[in-house]
């Protein structure tokens, strides 16, 4: 090859480059989301804007229609009156709940809703002593005798049973010892911690109701 050829080569690759470099900062730019707080999201300024904006879940705000979650969030070092709507139609994971950290990405409308298409929960992972928890078949021996007392019991996810929050059930505890009838439904609208997944062995504090569920206060890892 030529010097010629090489020359008219090099400047024919680095204006490639060049354009390439342009290209993607432009797509970058227009891709970008500003991250702002709950209070700046609700400023009429924001609105058509791709942001992102970090807040905690407002107790029992959340509802599902046609697959949609509706729900409103709150800085919890601001002002918990301002809440911002938010509207998601992307998959919800089973750690979503009453206080659950939402990480929100998406851009608020005319009406002040921030339309999600990113949606990320956190909640710290947290453990309980199991020490003196009762065991799921030793739950449902009493029956109803310990209906409505303050207990603990420890067990094991049901594989397939995890489910968000404001979906009836939130989880089925099955007996840590494997028997099979040592099952019994949960109900708990709070945040569950991330490291939560089919087969985690809980520790979980609460009422059996009449319906025999457990009504949870709380829901641990077991130690």
């Amino acid at each position: 090859m030529s010097q010629r050829m090489k020359r008219r080569l090099i400047v024919v690759t680095g204006t490639i480059v060049v354009v390439l470099v342009v290209v993607l900062a432009v797509v970058s730019a227009a891709t970008a989301s500003k991250t702002v707080s709950v209070a700046q999201a609700l400023e009429a300024q924001m609105q058509g804007t791709k942001i992102q904006v970090t807040g905690k879940v407002v107790d029992n705000s959340y509802s599902i229609s046609a697959d949609v979650l509706n729900f409103a969030i709150y800085d919890p070092d601001g002002d918990p009156k301002s809440q911002l709507k938010v509207s998601y139609d992307g998959g919800v994971a089973a750690t979503f709940g009453n206080q659950v950290t939402a990480i929100c990405t998406g851009t608020v409308d005319a009406n002040g809703v921030l339309q999600c298409i990113e949606l990320v929960t956190k909640c710290p992972s947290k453990y309980e002593n199991a020490t003196d928890a009762l065991s799921v078949s030793q739950l449902l021996g009493y029956g109803s005798a310990i209906e409505g007392k303050p207990m603990k019991v420890m067990g094991s996810v049901k594989s397939g049973s995890l489910k968000p929050a404001g979906q009836g059930n939130r989880l089925v505890l099955v007996d840590a010892t494997g028997a099979a009838s040592g099952e019994i439904a949960v109900l708990y609208d709070g945040a569950i911690p991330d490291a939560i997944s089919d087969e985690s062995m809980l520790v979980i504090t609460g009422t059996l109701t009449a319906t025999g569920k457990i009504e949870a206060t709380d829901i641990a890892l077991s130690k």
